[in-house]
């Protein structure tokens, strides 16, 4: 457990851990935890560095603890937030919860002697009594205590309820019962954490006699100063509902040089001997985009599965030139059709064919027949990869592809597609 502290370091997965860490490590192997609060249905991309420190704390023989939050988020943690988060229902908080462990069950291991353990901090926060709470978890902490932290001092001039200002006592009571249920001694988390973090390590000091530990990974922005995990859309979500497979993907294949190769230090497995030459590859010709490559297809294929992920990256290749449409499989082309107008056509349209102008103009590739027309006589459009050569042409049964698609093309980057039904 020695390297476990220097290669998050070298990874970039340590922002500031608490004093006695590395001696601590030096002993052996160490239970941690990570608490996750379901406010949404989902994790995103942001999520996932955290997640990355607890695979390595598992890969060199700790156990880790991935803690959901099914009490916690009713109550909304106020770090690094401007104004109180709205209410979730229990409800709401229960689908969240069975959401978010299926999502981490796709990066840790639950079988093995380390194996990792999924709780929810309902099972405990939902029986402990209010009297039971304030007598043995608020008597060890003053209000001044609390004040001097940052997620209380940033919300003091807009204000915070005191179910907000509670919740670092909440999570530090997670802390105390995980260290005294499964032996954890050390929580792992965001920056904005840091806080909540060491007033849980206060109070298994105070209740307990005992001294764990904490260790917070960076708040992360891109090397143009923006916030990492956001899209044109928003999050970028691992659920595939919230974020399309193929939009995932194009989310790190659209990493910037300059982030790059501290992204795959962060966010993969990958060891020296094969991010070093992705990056040397990158250096040499960057319009081969190497090493976002080499990244996306790892993460996607971490969170999608390797069969997704390779229909994905032909479906880009359709999109971006060099696929071949005709060979490819109906998955890849359900992909491409998700991700480009798609206009639904009855089948029984195919038995006098559809005429290419009123496809283009359907699909809206051409704002006009006449435009169309002259498109067609400047080989301007193409239909399933080949350019159409007169505006007589009309689309029948043996253009479909997979039985089901029209691919029209204008251009080399505008796609749309017939789906017929």
């Amino acid at each position: 457990m020695t390297t476990l502290l220097a290669t998050l370091t070298a990874r970039g997965l340590v922002q500031d851990v608490t004093p006695g860490l590395a001696e601590r490590l030096a002993q052996g192997p160490i239970t941690g935890y990570v608490g996750f609060d379901p406010t949404a249905d989902s994790l995103h991309v942001g999520n996932l560095v955290p997640v990355m420190a607890l695979v390595w704390l598992q890969r060199f023989g700790g156990r880790p603890i991935a803690l959901i939050g099914g009490g916690t988020g009713l109550v909304g943690d106020p770090s690094g937030k401007r104004s109180e988060r709205p209410m979730l229902s229990s409800e709401m908080v229960v689908a969240n919860a069975r959401a978010i462990q299926g999502q981490l069950a796709k990066f840790l291991d639950f079988e093995g002697p380390a194996a990792a353990r999924l709780l929810d901090n309902a099972e405990w926060l939902g029986q402990l009594s209010l009297l039971e709470f304030l007598r043995d978890t608020g008597k060890h902490f003053t209000i001044n205590y609390m004040l001097q932290k940052d997620s209380v001092k940033s919300r003091m001039e807009t204000g915070i309820s005191f179910t907000e200002f509670s919740y670092m006592l909440v999570q530090a009571f997670d802390f105390w019962h995980l260290h005294r249920a499964h032996r954890c001694e050390l929580q792992l988390g965001g920056s904005d954490q840091w806080g909540n973090i060491t007033a849980g390590i206060e109070l298994v000091a105070r209740r307990e006699g005992a001294q764990v530990h904490g260790l917070v990974v960076p708040l992360l922005t891109t090397a143009s100063g923006a916030k990492f995990g956001k899209s044109e859309d928003g999050n970028v979500w691992l659920d595939a509902a919230k974020t399309s497979p193929y939009k995932f993907y194009q989310f790190w294949l659209n990493s910037e040089d300059a982030d790059v190769g501290r992204l795959l230090r962060i966010f993969t497995a990958l060891g020296e001997d094969v991010i070093l030459p992705a990056m040397t590859e990158q250096a040499g010709d960057p319009g081969k985009r190497a090493a976002q490559r080499l990244l996306a297809r790892d993460v996607t294929a971490r969170v999608h599965g390797l069969a997704t992920t390779e229909r994905v990256i032909a479906a880009s290749e359709v999109l971006f030139g060099g696929g071949n449409l005709r060979g490819a499989e109906a998955a890849t082309l359900a992909i491409v059709a998700s991700e480009v107008t798609t206009v639904p056509v009855a089948r029984s349209r195919l038995t006098d064919g559809i005429g290419i102008v009123e496809a283009l103009v359907e699909t809206g590739l051409a704002s006009s027949k006449a435009e169309a027309r002259r498109g067609i006589q400047g080989s301007g459009f193409s239909l399933n990869g080949e350019k159409v050569g007169t505006p007589d042409l009309r689309i029948g049964p043996t253009q479909l592809l997979a039985d089901r698609y029209v691919a029209l093309q204008k251009g080399k980057r505008h796609y749309a597609f017939l789906e017929i039904r």
